[in-house]
Formats: C-alpha cells, structure tokens, sequence
C-alpha cells in the first residue's frame, strides 16, 4: 500500500496559493501558443521544440493574421459591407506588394480576379491630330 502523500491530492499550485499562468498569456499574445507547440511537436519538424520557438511561431502567426483581417476589413468598408467575404480577403492580400509576394501560390475560394483593364484596350482620351474625322489623306490623290 503506498503512503499516504502530504498535501492531501492537492495540486502543486492549490498549496501554493499561484494559479499556472499559460504562456500566451506570459507573451501578450492572443494565438494559443501550447496548441503551436502541441503542432510543431506533431510534425516532426525537430527533435526537440523549447517554448521561445512555439512563442515566437504564434506572435509571427498572430501577426500576419491581425494584418490581413485589417486590410481585409478595410475592403469590406470600401464597399459598403459590414461583413468580411473572400472577396475582400483576396483584394486585401492582392493590392499589398508583401502579402501579395507571401500569397503567390495560394487560391483563395470564392476570390475572384483583381480587376484589371489593359492600357491598350481602353479608348483614346486625346484623338490624334491629322487623323481624325473629315480629314482626307492626299496618298488617294493623284500627283502632277
């Protein structure tokens, strides 16, 4: 039988009075970073994974989400909607050089095309002088 333990089947924090505090909490972060490092663990990625890493993961992760949602935000109010649609996800990450360039190969569903109209296509905004209308060309004439 084994011996009775001393603190009663209460955990190390309940006698000490501390409740654990979680390390995305330490961070200042909001993603969860024990769920990052519960990830890099799976994946096998490495042999061993410290805490610093699963932090840093998260803040990087953290950011880049909090700054497409704020582009994407942006194009929503553009077009007078309150709400956020893949439509204004991939204006949001197309029309920005960074995300653009990390989002290169990534399709996003329901997306659609940036709207883009050639140069070549549109009409002239200034006609050109001596080829307009009314204008004759003197290679139909005869000459002398």
């Amino acid at each position: 039988m084994p011996a009775p333990s001393t603190s009663g089947g209460k955990s190390t924090s309940a006698m000490t009075g501390h409740k654990p505090v979680r390390d995305s909490v330490k961070a200042g972060l909001v993603f969860p970073v024990a769920r990052v490092k519960k990830q890099l663990k799976q994946g096998r990625y490495a042999d061993r994974i410290t805490r610093t890493s699963a932090v840093y993961l998260a803040a990087v992760l953290e950011y880049l989400a909090a700054e497409i949602l704020e582009l994407a935000g942006n194009a929503a109010r553009d077009n007078k909607k309150r709400r956020v649609i893949p439509r204004h996800l991939q204006l949001a990450i197309r029309n920005d050089e960074e995300l653009a360039r990390l989002c290169q190969n990534a399709v996003i569903s329901e997306g659609g095309v940036l709207p883009h109209i050639h140069g070549e296509l549109l009409p002239d905004k200034h006609p050109r002088k001596g080829k307009g209308k009314g204008k004759k060309s003197k290679q139909g004439e005869e000459s002398d």
